[in-house]
């Protein structure tokens, strides 16, 4: 028995006999990925499907490779030396790569091996042109396609040149490209092996790629084929514009024919060459739609046949299809699993929690036991299926608009599938608008006792549940938060909250209509809403500016904290010269919000209170950027500002044809804004403070099944879903394999970028503004907070790398309560998600910070250090320089 490694990175035990060192193609089958690799057990259960033809060949096995490596000097040293590198460092890699690739290539097969490979290359023909292709045991798998790491070479000729060949296959297992994508992805290059396939060289008219996914908008009933005239390399390789031609239901739905003015063919004494191609062949199509039809019914077969939307290499040779690669599509994004039948449109969840990475199964599952409405996960995420709302009149419209006001993306993106007419079924039945949970709103009165009576009643039944649920251990702690979370349900959606939320929010509608229509003033309510009380989420951020204050007179601490590495600095504060002072006040500070992290709708996400030295950096900022008191200072600032635009605002009024009514209405609604608006923040920190209690309790029954030796790391509890730990408590026993595999499909999930809207066909819909009130080049967003800002961009994607100061514009791609410590510091906000009543738009205007949200790839699109203008008003990004 050997060893190899499966999809997860694990190993595994394979019953391959060492010294069996090839195999023809059709001995071999997908479930010998660990024998000859991903492309060759892709090529060998290709050429097992009735219809496929598959150019005849044999893969050189993992053994051959595991016993020419055995000899190779320091090789295993090497390797252990390539494990520590860092995957940012490109140097490194490249050095201790080319050196390895060296040592490989430079390594002579021993004889016997090669007698074994040029025995079986015989039976292919003598000094018939072969195509030697690398097929590593981490490669062409569901969850990482590893496409282009390692090597191809085509029409090589003779047994000699084969071998020499199939050495540098087995090398380029160590290119730059190869090792940083195994770093970066988890892959351990122990476990990692080299088969070489050899086939028979084909010499087509044409061919290409066929996706049996539409690559562009993932929609799975589309069918789309690249051609190109000659070897297909001239198009992987970028050399030439292929024909593109898709195919829908049996007819080709759409095309585009390129002009080519090049080819690569196979080159007489072996490798290939250039050619160019006629110029009254250019524009001529590759292929007939007959043929690009049959090309997509092939598809379907090899999909069907795997399981999975796949990746197809293929060549047109003497009026017949050759396939030479299939491999899955791993960028596209899942399907919702759902028993719903016909067409359906799911919303993504994560758009409107500001919350799109992907979550572990126990915080899905939570989540899920959460919300009131039914959630499909897809990808790692969850979405809400919309399409009875959306096919019928009357909640198709209160949905719209809705998401127009939320979400200007989202909603343009459902129009899109509706204006398109094929997709929803006609008008149905009126479905009514969902009311909110306990009812629907009522005249609410504006008195401040409301919230503090809300608050106060969330408080105490916190603080109910930390006190009785160490009463629980076991099967009986799962029972008690099954309990429990229909205690927090009810606080979270409590009519009276919900009335109290919706009048802070109406308030702000109305002001904004009302002072547009009479004054042709915009956005008037973002200043107004600057520094009112109650809200949560910007005392946070304030709070940490106090943190600053008590580390501030002290040197020794702050170049301490400058060096922090680990989570238990705490305790070595005290042996510092204001160390205690420190600590107390960071230890203060987590008290109060240490249940609060990047992505806390995820219970399984660490909490500041786990990994304080997140803040560390936040805190350096403040102590750098800010003088003593200027917490108080800013909301003071924020609340003079408020009313000075309050009186403003009435004044202009009184001005006007029946102005007293009017200033009189938009007093009543200023009120009611500056007493409820804050509130809007409260409902989701008392349901995060309750996660963070069921959490640390989870993590005990975690860490008492480690010393039981059930499972192997406490966070593995982070891939099983809250019913499945409730059974591996009870039980006592527990599936490592799926354990495993959930690990793997998580560390797939995290690289897929989730769209706003998903149909069941799986295409992916992003929306557009369709405006035309920006300057020309600017990108466009939603404007949630109003003002005009000149300022340095800073691309962050995590928080604890937020190195900012107070000409800064972050730029990122959501942020949710926890990011609000660093509004305090920056002038200006831009995200890629986002909509007007998000937390990160409450929490910019409460601080006057000129925000555009929903800017679509706007991490990718503006660069760190440019010089950009936020409009927040208008809702645009320019780049100045």
């Amino acid at each position: 028995m050997g060893e190899a490694v499966d999809e997860t990175g694990s190993t595994v035990a394979t019953s391959f006999s060492p010294g069996r060192y090839v195999l023809g193609l059709r001995e071999v089958d997908q479930g010998q990925i660990s024998v000859v690799g991903g492309k060759g057990a892709h090529l060998g259960e290709l050429s097992r499907i009735e219809g496929i033809d598959v150019p005849p060949g044999c893969c050189v096995a993992t053994e051959a490779f595991r016993r020419v490596m055995a000899d190779a000097p320091s090789f295993e040293d090497r390797l252990d030396q390539l494990s520590q590198l860092d995957p940012d460092d490109r140097d490194a890699i490249g050095a201790l790569s080319a050196e390895i690739r060296g040592v490989v290539s430079g390594i002579a097969i021993p004889d016997d091996l090669a007698a074994v490979i040029t025995a079986q290359l015989a039976e292919l023909g003598e000094n018939t042109a072969c195509a030697v292709r690398s097929s590593a045991t981490a490669e062409d798998l569901p969850t990482a396609s590893f496409a282009g790491q390692q090597d191809t070479y085509l029409n090589v000729v003779g047994p000699a040149a084969i071998l020499e060949h199939i050495k540098l296959c087995w090398a380029s297992l160590f290119t730059e490209r190869a090792v940083t994508y195994r770093l970066r992805n988890g892959f351990d290059h122990r476990k990692v092996h080299m088969a070489v396939v050899v086939q028979q060289m084909v010499s087509p008219e044409v061919s290409g790629v066929l996706f049996t996914a539409d690559p562009v908008t993932s929609n799975r009933k589309i069918t789309s084929v690249e051609a190109s005239f000659g070897l297909g390399e001239a198009l992987v390789s970028g050399l030439v514009n292929a024909d593109v031609y898709e195919v829908r239901d049996g007819e080709v739905v759409d095309k585009a024919i390129a002009t080519k003015q090049l080819a690569i063919q196979a080159a007489p004494g072996g490798g290939t060459q250039q050619r160019a191609i006629e110029p009254d062949r250019q524009q001529q199509p590759t292929l007939t739609d007959a043929q690009a039809v049959l090309l997509a019914q092939l598809g379907r077969r090899i999909e069907a046949h795997f399981g999975q939307p796949q990746d197809i290499e293929w060549c047109l040779v003497d009026g017949g299809f050759q396939i030479v690669q299939s491999r899955p599509i791993t960028t596209l994004f899942p399907i919702p699993a759902t028993e719903e039948r016909g067409n359906r449109v799911y919303l993504s969840v994560g758009h409107q929690q500001m919350m799109t990475d992907a979550m572990k199964p126990l915080g899905l599952s939570v989540w899920q036991l959460t919300t009131p409405r039914p959630m499909a996960e897809a990808g790692g995420r969850l979405f809400v299926d919309v399409t009875e709302r959306l096919a019928a009149r009357t909640s198709r419209d209160g949905l719209l608009e809705l998401m127009g006001k939320s979400d200007p993306l989202m909603r343009d993106a459902m129009q899109t599938v509706l204006d398109r007419g094929d997709f929803l079924p006609p008008p149905a039945e009126d479905v009514a608008a969902e009311p909110p949970v306990g009812g629907g709103p009522e005249p609410i009165e504006t008195d401040p006792a409301i919230v503090d009576e809300l608050i106060a009643s969330n408080q105490a039944s916190l603080a109910a549940v930390e006190r009785d649920i160490r009463a629980h251990r076991g099967a009986d702690l799962f029972d008690f938060i099954l309990e429990d979370l229909e205690e927090l349900k009810r606080h979270l959606f409590s009519p009276r909250g919900h009335q109290a939320i919706m009048a802070g929010m109406e308030a702000a509608w109305w002001l904004n209509d009302r002072m547009h229509e009479w004054l042709g003033e915009d956005n008037a309510a973002d200043a107004l809403t600057q520094s009112v009380p109650h809200n949560v989420t910007s005392e946070m951020g304030l709070a940490l500016l106090d943190v600053a204050d008590a580390i501030r007179p002290h040197p020794e601490v702050i170049a301490f904290l400058r060096d922090v590495a680990d989570e238990d600095f705490l305790e070595e504060l005290p042996a510092l010269a204001g160390g205690r002072e420190a600590r107390d006040a960071i230890r203060a500070y987590l008290d109060q919000y240490g249940m609060r992290c990047v992505g806390e709708i995820d219970i399984t996400r660490p909490r500041w209170s786990e990994r304080p030295s997140a803040l560390v950096p936040v805190i350096l900022g403040n102590i750098e950027n800010f003088e003593p008191g200027a917490s108080r200072r800013r909301f003071e600032q924020g609340k003079q500002e408020a009313q000075q635009k309050e009186q403003e605002l009435l004044e202009r009024l009184r001005a006007l044809p029946d102005g007293e009514r009017k200033a009189d209405e938009t007093k009543a609604m200023i009120d009611r804004l500056r007493t409820f608006t804050g509130f809007r923040e409260y409902p989701k920190y008392g349901m995060i403070s309750r996660y963070a209690i069921y959490k640390r309790a989870l993590l005990d029954e975690a860490e008492r099944l480690v010393r039981a030796g059930v499972i192997g790391d406490a966070e593995d509890i982070f891939y099983l879903r809250f019913q499945e730990l409730h059974e591996v408590v009870r039980t006592g026993e527990v599936d490592h394999h799926l354990i495993r595999r959930r690990k793997g499909e998580f560390n797939a999930y995290q690289a897929l970028t989730p769209p706003r809207v998903l149909t069941s066909d799986g295409e992916a819909i992003a929306g557009s503004y369709r405006r035309q009130d920006a300057p020309p080049g600017a990108l466009l967003g939603l404007p949630v907070s109003t003002g005009t800002v000149e300022g340095r961009a800073r691309v962050v994607l995590e928080m604890t790398d937020a190195d900012l100061d107070a000409d800064d514009i972050l730029v990122t791609a959501y942020t949710d309560p926890s990011w609000s410590p660093v509004f305090v510091t920056i002038k200006g906000l831009v995200t890629e998600v986002g909509g007007t009543m998000t937390h990160g738009a409450v929490i910019a205007r409460e601080y006057g910070l000129p925000t555009v949200v929903g800017v679509a790839n706007a991490t990718r699109l503006l660069q760190d250090g440019q010089r950009i203008r936020v409009n927040g008003t208008s809702g645009y990004v320019e780049i100045l320089s």
